[in-house]
């Protein structure tokens, strides 16, 4: 067994399996040395009280078949839609852009294939950190364009057909990074703002957000709230006084509700870490 601040993980996201009483955890995992930059392989977590873990089970390896990507295997979320498992990554290959593919099995932990030849989001944007969303009975991605190619980071939506295969309209933009006063340029780069991590949930008869940027350095969890996706989103700062991000929220089996992340936002020092919310 692992205990959970041995293993190094970056963007956590936590699924419950209440059938079966246990989590996986999954996330950057193929981490490189010293680089936030990963090799080409997604993995899950299993465990019973998110302190101990079993040793990584790899689901789904970019080398054992003719995938696109070869390098920066992120953020996969697991979502379970119509009887199916649903992998929600980002990749990346030489002369590619940046983006999230969906991959599907049949359970959490099981071998995992492409949903279709080619990811899911634009062709010529440069995009990361898909999530999935379903808004008056019609699934949407929500994920991030990113802001080295449109400089002012963007979290864009856009409608999939319902098998998940294809685009059902274009893609739409929720905010720019920019637009929250609590972002400020990223580290080095001048007019460039960062957004990444969408996570989209109910609260309160809203439809709100958890997202990540930078402010004077330090990474951390935004929020943000609408009448819907393609409302007016409003904008609030952090919760949390800690420099660490890329949040999402689950349900313990006890019924409570939690925050998971990593923290810190330190190379080699990325640990998942998890808060009452």
């Amino acid at each position: 067994m692992l205990k959970r601040e041995d293993i190094r993980i970056r963007d956590p996201f936590i699924y419950t399996d209440f059938e079966n009483g246990c989590y996986y955890m999954y996330g950057t995992t193929a981490l490189v040395q010293d680089k936030i930059s990963a090799k080409n392989t997604f993995s899950v977590y299993r465990s019973t009280d998110l302190e101990n873990f079993e040793e990584p089970k790899v689901i789904f390896d970019g080398s054992k078949c003719n995938f696109w990507a070869d390098r920066d295997f992120w953020a996969p979320e697991l979502h379970k839609y119509n009887g199916k498992y649903y992998l929600f990554g980002s990749c990346k290959a030489e002369n590619k852009r940046r983006a999230t593919h969906i991959f599907v099995c049949d359970t959490p932990d099981g071998e995992f294939v492409p949903l279709t030849e080619n990811p899911i989001t634009p062709s010529d944007w440069e995009c990361l950190d898909g999530t999935f969303w379903i808004e008056d009975g019609k699934p949407y991605i929500v994920f991030s364009h990113e802001w080295k190619q449109v400089k002012d980071g963007e979290i864009c939506a856009m409608q999939l057909s319902e098998d998940l295969k294809e685009a059902a309209g274009e893609p739409f933009l929720l905010f720019r990074a920019s637009d929250n006063p609590n972002v400020s340029a990223h580290r080095g780069y001048v007019d460039s703002y960062v957004t990444d991590a969408p996570f989209v949930y109910n609260e309160d008869g809203k439809t709100k957000m958890l997202w990540s940027s930078f402010y004077n350095g330090r990474y951390l969890v935004l929020n943000a709230f609408s009448d819907s996706l393609k409302g007016t989103w409003q904008h609030e700062g952090s919760r949390f006084d800690f420099d660490g991000g890329h949040a999402m929220i689950f349900t313990k089996l006890d019924g409570s509700v939690w925050l998971s992340l990593h923290a810190p936002n330190a190379i080699n020092r990325e640990r998942a870490v998890f808060y009452k919310f």
